[in-house]
């Protein structure tokens, strides 16, 4: 069931490896199936160096094992929750990538200060708040999804595909897995930028609002043309 869903998956979780999103097991891809309404995710606590394409879990949109033997990422509340809530994404990335934690853990959103950010996000990197005792007694993980749900918005999410959770980390999304792969791996750039520039000038303003705009539309307006025809790129 789900082969290449499968396949894919794995090679994105590998992805995070790659790029230095994560260390140990501190992270998961997920995909989505939208015709059948299946998830596919990385089992929970598998080291990505003895990990299989076949060790991937498949879940409904409830979260519940579909097929696999093992735990479901101990995630998968918050990835099925985004799922729910958003029909327009086709993957989601939970990282712990250091400069991205070091924002969320001191609940200070992501600046846009440049090009670089503003080429990829809408606007400020927000900060879901943190979440109260009984809501992480009661169902933290699904709760942690809805807080990401709420601190968005009325904001499409394909515009600021990525967020951070307070004391916890960057989540992103995409349209499939591997562009929300490639969101995380922007994200953790533009935060390290962020962090050297406010390094630099802690008074150091965002970008104007102008050239933001114009760098965002660029690349994904009704009339962009950075890049080449069907690239995204």
């Amino acid at each position: 069931m789900l082969d290449q869903l499968k396949e894919d998956i794995f090679r994105a979780n590998l992805q995070l490896v790659e790029h230095r999103l994560v260390c140990l097991t501190w992270g998961n891809v997920s995909g989505i199936d939208r015709k059948r309404g299946y998830v596919v995710i990385k089992p929970s606590g598998v080291s990505y160096t003895d990990m299989k394409a076949e060790d991937m879990m498949v879940v409904d949109l409830q979260g519940r094992n579909v097929q696999g033997t093992m735990r479901p990422s101990s995630d998968t509340p918050t990835h099925v929750a985004l799922y729910r809530a958003w029909p327009e994404i086709g993957g989601v990335v939970h990282t712990h990538s250091p400069m991205a934690t070091a924002f969320a853990q001191a609940g200070r959103e992501i600046p846009c200060l440049g090009t670089t950010h503003a080429d990829h996000f809408h606007g400020a990197v927000r900060v879901a708040p943190a979440l109260a005792a009984d809501e992480v007694e009661e169902d933290y993980e699904a709760n942690t999804g809805h807080g990401i749900i709420a601190c968005m918005g009325e904001v499409p999410p394909l515009e600021l595909p990525g967020i951070l959770t307070a004391h916890h980390g960057p989540f992103t999304w995409g349209r499939t897995a591997d562009e929300a792969v490639q969101h995380a791996i922007v994200l953790e750039a533009v935060a390290r930028m962020a962090m050297d520039t406010l390094l630099l000038n802690p008074s150091a303003a965002p970008i104007p609002a102008y050239l933001a705009e114009k760098h965002y539309m660029r690349k994904h307006g009704a009339d962009a043309y950075y890049g080449q025809q069907g690239s995204g790129s």
